[in-house]
């Protein structure tokens, strides 16, 4: 079993570094409608980890999502989408959907509150475990979006 949550961990790491390469993002890739929402978030305990390259954290907090992404179909399937959690940094969140429900109604510019586990890498880092454990193994997380917990 751990061999594959590493594998799963480094998976999720590898996506992580390759959404902040694209042009949409730049300029903050937000609606200009969601402008003073993003500077409102704030979200100490994720920047701090991201300043500090923590993993392996239990975060809840809040953000407002910046681009959605294609679905990750391999192996588990994910929810993939770019929540921006503070002025100077995104997530990339990683929602199992073979485990939770998706969340069909999400677009960018939507706020999203949170509760997972956060693992560091350059681009702002990875949020997963969005879900409950079906084994009983690890604190279960959940995704808030329109009054409705996803998990």
């Amino acid at each position: 079993m751990r061999i594959w949550l590493v594998a799963l961990a480094l998976v999720l790491l590898y996506a992580g570094y390759q959404y902040h390469d694209s042009p949409a993002l730049a300029g903050g890739g937000l609606p200009p409608s969601s402008a003073e929402v993003v500077g409102a978030l704030d979200n100490p305990l994720l920047q701090q980890a991201f300043e500090q390259r923590r993993s392996n954290l239990l975060v809840d907090g809040n953000g407002v999502v910046a681009r959605l992404l294609a679905d990750d179909n391999d192996g588990s399937r994910h929810q993939r989408f770019i929540l921006q959690v503070n002025p100077q940094q995104t997530v990339l969140v990683a929602h199992n959907i073979d485990l939770a429900p998706r969340i069909e109604s999400l677009a960018a510019g939507d706020e999203v509150i949170f509760s997972g586990q956060y693992e560091w890498n350059s681009k702002g880092g990875v949020l997963h475990w969005t879900h409950h454990d079906p084994q009983g193994r690890h604190p279960g997380g959940w995704l808030r979006h329109e009054g409705r917990t996803y998990q």
